[in-house]
């Protein structure tokens, strides 16, 4: 029997682009010795998305179509694809084409060779900005320093995973989720295949600054305690510094008599900011605990397509 291939697909706001790309995808998932499906996931599109994700299931068995109420976030579409999938191995793409699904294959080869992920490592990338891509390298490199555990650089969520791979995402179910961390802290065997990121097929990007900052957040409060380490450093050195301006509060002021009140200000000043940002670290650490606590499910489905069993929530 042929082992199977799952292929994750989250969409939102994709009209343009949703028929040429599950053409270029079914295409390449054709070309693989493999049975195969495609998990589509509208993470509650505003236009005509899932209209066009009805039409395509409709005509074509293979795929598969999971419809949140609202707009839940990437993270968690990725997550209710791999809740449904029922492959050997999940692969997880974007649908703007921007990662080529002939790649797929190379991710396969290396699955075939032993590898628990395989995952694409972008050299070169076509039709963004300069700024796009400054941030995008101040990005990777910030999170790679945060984090506790290995993130490998320039890299996104397009990757292969093994199905024991994804049987231990199932088993963690944070709110917060950040993919690539959590791939980094299992710990299992996860090669790199390079290649070329494409010019987006149609649109614009739906990953704002704004998103790609949160992603950040939520990698490194998720996966890292330095931060709450690093404020601790920046305690002590505060307070050595206060020492020190208390010193020479002292001394100036026996000795040119200059108004010590003017350096107490700004010490306050400096010293009420730094506790502010404390307290905002450990604020966003607490919120966390907060979100699990609650007990929430981590979506909602609205409407699901071809799939044996219906679940209205995870």
């Amino acid at each position: 029997m042929k082992k199977l291939l799952s292929l994750i697909v989250p969409v939102f706001n994709e009209e343009d682009v949703i028929d040429v790309s599950f053409a270029r995808m079914d295409e390449a998932m054709r070309a693989l010795p493999y049975e195969y499906e495609i998990l589509y996931v509208n993470d509650g599109s505003r236009d005509g998305t899932m209209a066009h994700l009805r039409k395509i299931a409709a005509e074509n068995p293979q795929v598969r179509v999971l419809s949140f109420s609202r707009n839940f976030g990437h993270q968690l579409a990725v997550t209710a694809g791999m809740d449904a999938a029922r492959g050997d191995a999940l692969v997880i793409i974007d649908v703007d084409l921007q990662d080529p699904p002939e790649v797929i294959a190379e991710l396969v080869k290396a699955w075939e060779n032993g590898a628990d992920i395989a995952y694409g490592k972008r050299m070169k990338r076509e039709g963004e900005t300069f700024f796009k891509k400054f941030t995008a390298f101040c990005y990777y490199r910030l999170l790679r320093a945060m984090s506790a555990y290995p993130i490998p650089l320039d890299t996104g969520d397009f990757r292969l995973l093994d199905r024991k791979v994804a049987d231990v995402f199932l088993r963690m179910r944070e709110h917060n989720r950040f993919l690539r961390g959590m791939s980094g802290w299992m710990g299992f065997t996860a090669v790199p295949v390079e290649y070329v990121r494409h010019e987006r097929y149609a649109g614009k990007t739906k990953y704002t600054l704004k998103k790609m900052l949160k992603l950040a957040f939520d990698g490194i409060i998720g996966f890292s305690d330095r931060p709450l380490t690093l404020i601790g450093w920046l305690g002590g050195a505060i307070a050595g510094l206060s020492l020190l301006g208390l010193i020479a509060l002292i001394v100036c002021a026996a000795t040119v008599g200059c108004a010590p009140w003017l350096w107490a200000v700004c010490g306050l000043a400096l010293l009420n900011g730094i506790v502010m940002i404390a307290l905002g670290v450990q604020g966003a650490y607490m919120n966390r605990i907060y979100d699990e606590a609650k007990g929430r499910p981590l979506y909602i489905l609205a409407e699901s397509i071809n799939l044996e069993k219906e679940r209205e929530a995870q």
